[in-house]
Order: structure tokens, then C-alpha cells, then sequence
């Protein structure tokens, strides 16, 4: 009989990444990793009931009914938390049927919602990378999720931990730069879920400015046309999905480390 293999993954990243797709923390416990699977589930599940009891799952009757189908839940924020997306559309739906009012905290609580899908995103990249990597990572600074769930915070904080500072000075004055021109020329109008649904998605992963700044300036009262209230929603739109590519280059070069010429054996500059 073999000895077991120290260098052989415990389990399938396929696996771990789609069970803690549909409960968070299930691709933790299901790589043997207890604690971690259950402070995910308690975090990330509590946000998420937190949000539902804040907004009355209300969520998805802000799409007009034109743009409601079984699929509509698919391009939300909220979809990186799958178990608790499909609950909420069997449960809740798309309400009763005819308009209500919104609850007080409907904005905090859709925002809460969001906040679990995106938080689990990162999770399930600590998942995926603990099934398919035994060796310690060659990159400096922290873990490949954390190093991505720092652009959260503010982009290009993830390259700042890492020692690229130069480019995460860049990278912050960029994004953050281009969702402050957005809101400028949307006049705040690119600050509200209810009126951008899809637009307000990608924008929020540019994580904790878009936040901030919404609750601080967002929901303005319109009652002038803006001339450049699309092109202010798309511009914050593309600021967060830029982020995304942030947080691609955060994660893969804290797992692999700067990138090495193979054929000369030196270090790329």
C-alpha cells in the first residue's frame, strides 16, 4: 500500500467552488477546514438574512416588469451567494403583483444583500485555491483572496500590501477618478439601485468608495434632465468592472509572484 501523497490537493476545486457557490463555507468544510467553513457561513449568511429583513426581499421589484423573468437574478451582486439568491426569488419573488411602498431601510438592506454575494466571491477563490494548491504561494504580502477582497476597500490596495505601491497609487487615482467623473456627470444619478439596476451591479464592485459615497450622496431627487446622465452611469459601471481585473492581478500575482522570463531565467521587470 502507497504512502499518501503530502502534495496531492484534498478535494476537487470544482467541488469545493460550486458547494460553497451554493452555501457559503460548504467548500471550507468540505476541504476539511471547519472553523473557517463555519465563521463564512455565520458571516456571510447573516448579512444576507440582514438584508432580506431590511428590505423585505424587495430587491427584484425594482426591475420594471418587462425585465423580470426566471434569470433576472443572475446578473445581481447578490448571485455569489446562490443558495440564498434562489430562496429569496422562491420565496419573494417579485412581490404581490402591483407597486408598494419600500421599507425605510430598503437601500441599506439591498446593499447588505450585494455585500454577501460580492464577500463570497472571494471566499470561493480561498476555496478554489486550497483544493488545487499544497505548496505556499511565491507572492508577497498577504493571501492570494485577501490581496483580492482588499481592492474592496479601495482599489489597488491589494498591489499596495503586495509591495507594488507605485501601482496601487495608480490604480486608486484611476478608478476611484473615473467613478468621480461618473457621478459628476450623472449628477448622483448613477447612485441608485432603483433606477440603474444592472449599471448599479458593476458598479459596486468597486466595493467601499461606490458605498460610501452612495449613502453619503446617492438617491438625489431628479427633477431637470441630465444631459450626460448616461454616459455618468456608464463610466461608473466600467470603474467596477475595472476593479475586477484589479483584483484578478491582486490574486494571481500573490499566488505566483512576479513573473519570471523562463527562457533567460531572470525576472520580468
Amino acid at each position: 500500500m502507497s504512502a499518501p501523497n503530502p502534495n496531492r490537493p484534498p478535494g476537487s476545486p470544482a467541488v469545493a467552488l460550486l458547494l460553497g457557490w451554493f452555501m457559503p463555507g460548504a467548500g471550507h468544510l468540505y476541504l476539511g477546514k471547519l472553523k473557517t467553513g463555519l465563521m463564512v457561513f455565520v458571516v456571510i449568511e447573516a448579512l444576507y438574512a440582514l438584508g432580506l429583513y431590511f428590505s423585505g426581499g424587495m430587491f427584484l421589484e425594482y426591475l420594471p416588469p418587462e425585465m423580470r423573468g426566471p434569470y433576472a437574478g443572475l446578473l445581481t451582486p447578490e448571485v455569489g451567494n446562490l443558495g440564498a439568491l434562489l430562496v429569496q426569488m422562491s420565496h419573494y419573488g417579485y412581490g404581490v403583483g402591483h407597486p408598494r411602498p419600500y421599507p425605510p431601510l430598503m437601500d441599506l438592506g439591498t446593499t447588505l444583500t450585494a455585500a454577501s454575494g460580492v464577500l463570497n466571491m472571494v471566499v470561493l477563490t480561498s476555496a478554489h485555491l486550497g483544493a488545487r494548491r499544497q505548496q505556499p504561494c511565491q507572492g508577497p504580502g498577504p493571501s492570494p483572496s485577501v490581496a483580492a477582497g482588499a481592492s474592496l476597500v479601495l482599489p489597488g490596495l491589494g498591489q499596495f500590501l503586495q509591495g507594488r505601491r507605485g501601482r496601487g497609487a495608480v490604480i486608486a487615482i484611476l478608478l476611484v477618478g473615473l467613478f468621480a467623473v461618473g457621478c459628476c456627470l450623472g449628477d448622483g444619478a448613477n447612485l441608485d439601485r432603483e433606477r440603474h439596476f444592472y449599471y448599479w451591479a458593476g458598479q459596486s464592485m468597486l466595493g467601499l468608495p461606490a458605498l460610501v459615497t452612495e449613502f453619503a450622496f446617492g438617491h438625489p431627487r431628479l427633477s431637470l434632465e441630465i444631459p450626460y446622465a448616461d454616459g455618468g452611469v456608464v463610466l461608473g459601471c466600467v470603474a467596477g468592472m475595472l476593479n475586477v481585473l484589479v483584483m484578478l492581478d491582486a490574486f494571481h500575482y500573490a499566488e505566483h509572484g512576479p513573473e519570471t522570463n523562463e527562457r533567460g531565467g531572470g525576472q520580468a521587470a
